[in-house]
């Protein structure tokens, strides 16, 4: 036999195209793995996200309850006002955030409802809150302060 007519093993084009087939299928499947598992961190991320925004919210809102003698709270323009002998301190409750001070909360509030005593009141000084948060009012939030001796006696 000769040189020429000696035959190489390698593998044929047929071959070689049902591995191009299936290693598409497989990188394929790998980059729809990969973007549902990015769909599934940003959901977290974002859930993340929100909730810290509310417990930052709900530590602010006691801090601030419990360091401050009188709170008085106004309907109309859905503000807070919290006094004590040393600082004053100011909420502005709008639809998609809450601004305290310099600060923003990014969270939806559904409804407030400020009380004093057992009863809510619309306007005028305030004991305690009662917040609905999220889509559909799905969280509650409520705070509240011991009232001092002046708060009744003003009243």
């Amino acid at each position: 036999m000769s040189k020429a007519l000696k035959k190489i093993e390698a593998f044929t084009l047929h071959e070689m195209l049902v591995v191009l087939l299936i290693t598409a299928l497989v990188v394929g499947m790998a980059f729809s793995v990969l973007h549902l598992v990015q769909v599934q961190m940003n959901g977290i991320s974002s859930n993340y996200e929100r909730n810290t925004e509310l417990r930052l919210l709900r530590q602010r809102l006691w801090m601030d309850f419990n360091a401050h003698d009188r709170i008085w709270y106004k309907n109309q323009d859905r503000k807070l006002l919290l006094v004590n002998e040393v600082s004053e301190i100011n909420y502005r409750f709008h639809e998609d955030m809450v601004v305290r001070e310099l600060d923003t909360f990014h969270i939806k509030i559904n409804e407030l409802i400020p009380y004093f005593g057992a009863g809510g009141v619309d306007d005028g000084e305030i004991d305690a809150m009662d917040l609905m948060i999220g889509e559909k009012g799905r969280t509650r939030l409520f705070v509240y302060k011991r009232n001092a001796a002046t708060s009744y006696i003003n009243r």
